[in-house]
Protein backbone atom coordinates (compact mmCIF):
# COMPACT_ATOMS: atom_id res chain seq x y z
CA UNK A 1 0.00 0.00 0.00
CA UNK A 2 1.57 3.69 -1.07
CA UNK A 3 -0.10 5.34 1.58
CA UNK A 4 -3.24 7.67 1.35
CA UNK A 5 -2.82 10.07 -1.39
CA UNK A 6 -5.08 12.68 -3.37
CA UNK A 7 -7.00 9.71 -5.40
CA UNK A 8 -7.74 7.65 -2.34
CA UNK A 9 -9.28 11.32 -0.44
CA UNK A 10 -11.14 11.41 -3.21
CA UNK A 11 -12.86 8.01 -3.12
CA UNK A 12 -13.64 9.28 0.35
CA UNK A 13 -15.45 12.27 0.00
CA UNK A 14 -18.75 12.02 1.59
CA UNK A 15 -18.71 9.48 3.39
CA UNK A 16 -17.70 8.87 7.63
CA UNK A 17 -14.12 7.69 7.86
CA UNK A 18 -11.75 7.13 10.92
CA UNK A 19 -8.77 9.14 10.00
CA UNK A 20 -5.40 7.59 11.18
CA UNK A 21 -2.44 10.21 10.88
CA UNK A 22 1.13 10.03 10.94
CA UNK A 23 1.70 10.71 14.25
CA UNK A 24 -0.42 7.82 15.70
CA UNK A 25 -3.40 9.60 16.88
CA UNK A 26 -6.86 8.84 15.08
CA UNK A 27 -9.61 11.30 14.44
CA UNK A 28 -12.42 9.04 14.99
CA UNK A 29 -15.98 9.59 12.84
CA UNK A 30 -15.58 12.18 10.52
CA UNK A 31 -16.91 12.90 7.55
CA UNK A 32 -14.75 13.88 4.09
CA UNK A 33 -16.32 16.67 3.03
CA UNK A 34 -14.20 18.74 0.50
CA UNK A 35 -10.38 18.80 -0.81
CA UNK A 36 -8.70 22.09 -1.34
CA UNK A 37 -5.62 22.94 -2.02
CA UNK A 38 -3.67 25.79 -1.22
CA UNK A 39 -1.25 26.73 -4.22
CA UNK A 40 1.04 29.39 -2.71
CA UNK A 41 2.33 27.12 -0.01
CA UNK A 42 1.68 23.95 -2.67
CA UNK A 43 -0.02 21.80 0.04
CA UNK A 44 -3.55 19.73 -0.14
CA UNK A 45 -5.90 19.91 3.02
CA UNK A 46 -8.74 17.55 3.63
CA UNK A 47 -11.59 19.80 5.14
CA UNK A 48 -14.07 17.39 7.49
CA UNK A 49 -17.08 17.57 9.46
CA UNK A 50 -17.36 15.94 12.73
CA UNK A 51 -20.48 13.80 13.04
CA UNK A 52 -23.03 14.92 15.46
CA UNK A 53 -21.04 17.89 16.39
CA UNK A 54 -21.22 19.59 12.94
CA UNK A 55 -17.88 21.47 13.35
CA UNK A 56 -15.22 21.50 10.65
CA UNK A 57 -11.09 20.93 10.98
CA UNK A 58 -8.76 21.25 8.01
CA UNK A 59 -6.13 18.37 7.77
CA UNK A 60 -3.05 18.72 5.72
CA UNK A 61 -2.99 15.62 3.05
CA UNK A 62 0.66 14.95 3.68
CA UNK A 63 -0.11 13.97 7.49
CA UNK A 64 -2.99 11.49 7.34
CA UNK A 65 -1.99 7.54 7.07
CA UNK A 66 -5.00 5.61 6.55
CA UNK A 67 -8.33 5.89 6.59
CA UNK A 68 -11.19 3.18 7.49
CA UNK A 69 -14.78 3.20 6.83
CA UNK A 70 -17.51 3.92 9.57
CA UNK A 71 -20.58 1.93 9.42
CA UNK A 72 -23.21 4.50 10.45
CA UNK A 73 -26.04 2.32 11.08
CA UNK A 74 -23.58 0.63 14.14
CA UNK A 75 -23.61 3.51 15.62
CA UNK A 76 -27.11 5.01 15.67
CA UNK A 77 -27.91 1.60 16.47
CA UNK A 78 -25.97 2.22 19.79
CA UNK A 79 -27.13 5.29 20.39
CA UNK A 80 -30.81 4.64 20.36
CA UNK A 81 -29.85 1.44 22.87
CA UNK A 82 -28.06 3.39 24.83
CA UNK A 83 -30.82 5.94 24.99
CA UNK A 84 -33.44 3.41 25.33
CA UNK A 85 -31.30 1.49 28.27
CA UNK A 86 -31.38 4.69 29.93
CA UNK A 87 -35.05 5.25 29.78
CA UNK A 88 -35.43 1.82 31.46
CA UNK A 89 -33.49 2.74 34.23
CA UNK A 90 -35.42 5.86 34.56
CA UNK A 91 -38.53 3.86 34.65
CA UNK A 92 -37.66 1.30 37.76
CA UNK A 93 -37.03 4.24 39.94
Amino acid sequence: MNGFNLNVARSFLGKNVNLHLKDGSVIVNVQLAEIQRNKIQNEVFVKCISYGKGNMLQIPLRSIAWAKLVDLNIVEKDETSASSHQWCQTAKL
